[in-house]
């Protein structure tokens, strides 16, 4: 009988944990860039290791430097 092994949760180091973000501005790219792709797309909640609100105000903060063409939007060629 093959025992199953449970996968070990390894703690990742939060990206905005070491910056300690309380507000995140559009306008800081910089900060911005660590969690988009490099096609464009904003990176899970689970690869980033933001907490559900700060998921949100980055994710916000990317949708409006789109907007504003700070930030490019993802691309969908292949």
């Amino acid at each position: 009988m093959a025992s199953q092994r449970k996968p070990v949760n390894k703690k990742k180091i939060a990206p905005a944990k070491s910056i300690r973000i309380g507000f995140v501005d559009y306008k800081d790219t910089a900060m911005l860039r660590k969690f988009i792709s490099e096609r464009g797309k904003i990176r899970a909640r689970r690869v980033t290791g933001l907490s559900v609100q700060e998921q949100r105000m980055v994710a916000t903060a990317i949708k409006n430097a789109r907007e504003v063409a700070l930030l490019p939007y993802a691309s969908g060629s292949r």
